[in-house]
């Protein structure tokens, strides 16, 4: 399932196969029935929100102000509770066009498939909910393994996704070969690996470093202060056909994700400028030392999307509107 190359109508063309060869994994839906839901994952919030039990609310809902809403965390669950064993089938099933309508439609059959591979399928995966729809702030989340989505509808201000996400598949073992066979996000990873082909030798002296970030929940996702040194290689030092690339980068970053919040994580990626961004790849963690490096990453005071393709694929995302 990887995308060499994949742009304009040639990468639509992949995607289309790719969701095709895949229906059979998630046909009639993750919970085995068509849904009967439509509207926007946050009006399908609204409506799930207000078909809980006073009980259930004592479980699954809190304050929007609640230190929980912004962990985020690479295999955790957000509460207790199984979605396939707590929710009704009609809440399990407005969980799941929730869960659809935050990406791509043209992804979302590689996301399923990573879901029920790593976890055994979106009933297995847990929800909270922040705040109450439609009369204030709110915020739902999703989280399990290799999984924490967001969706707030723009309840809080200036931060892409609503906060922090994690997205990650083990495709077939917990130690992936060198090329990620059938991962649904190596993808990303061949990309990020063109610019640093296209480097000349100082470039990547500056750009291939020895060991990344620790993983450490929301630490993870930090943001250093303006002025903070940030190893690696300055956007603002490549050539423009070199910049060129990390726009391709970018966009297949935000490939999986709904028009929505790709477009507004996009917006202030550029407004804080783009050559502002640093990237670095890491040489320590090389699966099968072949010189595609499986970690990387692009940084800035107002972002970071850390990819760590080792030994399976994690991916750390915090972007803001303003550092």
């Amino acid at each position: 399932m990887s995308c060499p190359d994949c742009d304009g109508v040639a990468r639509r063309e992949f995607l289309k196969t790719a969701a095709l060869g895949g229906a059979g994994l998630v046909a009639g839906g993750a919970f085995g029935a068509a849904s009967r839901f439509t509207g926007s994952s946050e009006t399908l919030v609204a409506t799930l929100y207000n078909s809980l039990t006073a009980e259930q609310k004592q479980k699954i809902a809190f304050s929007f102000d609640d230190p929980l809403r912004s962990k985020v965390d690479n295999n955790w669950m957000i509460t207790p509770f199984k979605i396939k064993q707590f929710f009704t089938a009609d809440q399990q099933a407005m969980i799941e066009e929730i869960f659809r309508g935050l990406h791509n439609p043209e992804f979302i059959d590689k996301v399923m498939y990573h879901v029920q591979e790593d976890a055994g399928g979106l009933g297995e995966y847990s929800v909270a909910l922040f705040g109450t729809p439609g009369t204030g702030a709110f915020e739902f989340v999703l989280a399990g393994r290799h999984c924490t989505v967001r969706c707030d509808g723009d309840s809080v201000a200036g931060a892409a996704f609503g906060g922090p996400i994690f997205y990650g598949h083990a495709s077939q073992r917990f130690d992936e070969a060198p090329d990620h066979p059938k991962n649904v996000y190596w993808y990303q990873a061949k990309r990020a690996n063109q610019v640093f082909q296209a480097l000349d030798g100082k470039q990547r002296t500056m750009a291939l470093l020895d060991d990344p970030r620790e993983e450490k929940g929301t630490a993870t996702v930090a943001l250093k202060k303006p002025g903070e040194t940030i190893p690696g290689l300055p956007v603002a030092d490549m050539t423009r056909d070199q910049r060129e690339l990390v726009d391709k980068v970018l966009a297949d970053l935000l490939l999986p994700f709904r028009k929505k919040d790709a477009d507004e994580a996009m917006k202030f990626i550029r407004e804080n400028g783009v050559e502002k961004l640093t990237m670095s790849f890491y040489k320590n963690l090389d699966i099968g030392s072949d010189g595609v490096w499986d970690v990387w990453q692009l940084e800035s005071p107002a972002m970071i999307w850390y990819f760590r393709g080792a030994p399976h694929v994690h991916t750390w995302v915090n972007i803001r509107a303003k550092a």
